[in-house]
């Protein structure tokens, strides 16, 4: 069963292909993975914001996520070569446009004076990179069983190299980019 945000994708599609000025279909960006990165940083009880990690992740996601291990030792941090540092999830398919839908249409309106993303946070290879500061946003997590605020990296990854290209897939998907208002100039400022 398809989902509905593949659905509107499908229909936007040929909307898209004469938008972009493309000359074939296949041509056209889609959303390939979404990947849902969180570290528990310096936390003092590292293993504890761990596991907390990998329960809310996956509530969030209904995807059991993947505990991501450090590189090497910092002494500064009191960090091990090999310990415990965050999670990571990589979601595709079904599970992939049920989560955007969630994050675009429930989490995202629930960020107090949110005014949109920011459009420019693109690596130039197409993939876009939100910065989420707390879990709180999403409805799964219970508000009275948070111990600790985590922060995510959610990152969707394109089948384009163009961030253009990529911005406009995204927008057509429901992602609610920040529009910029034209700021009135000063006398005797020059035009940008």
């Amino acid at each position: 069963m398809e989902h509905v945000l593949q659905t509107l994708y499908k229909q936007k599609r040929t909307e898209l292909q004469t938008q972009l000025g493309l000359k074939n279909i296949h041509e056209v960006p889609k959303l390939e993975k979404i990947v849902i990165n969180c570290s528990v940083g310096s936390q003092g009880e590292r293993k504890q914001a761990v596991e907390d990690a990998v329960n809310e992740v996956s509530l969030i996601t209904g995807q059991k996520p993947i505990v991501t291990k450090s590189k090497k030792a910092i002494a500064n941090f009191k960090l091990r070569e090999g310990e415990n540092v965050g999670v990571k999830v990589t979601l595709r398919g079904p599970k992939m446009y049920d989560f955007m839908m969630r994050l675009v249409r429930t989490a995202i309106p629930r960020i107090r004076d949110f005014r949109g993303v920011a459009p420019r946070s693109f690596d130039g290879r197409g993939n876009y990179t939100l910065g989420v500061t707390d879990q709180s946003i999403f409805p799964e997590i219970e508000l009275d069983k948070i111990k600790r605020s985590l922060g995510f990296d959610i990152t969707f990854v394109t089948s384009t190299n163009s961030d253009d290209h990529a911005r406009e897939m995204l927008r057509a998907l429901g992602m609610p980019f920040r529009t910029r208002t034209a700021q009135p100039k000063k006398e005797g400022e020059a035009a940008a």
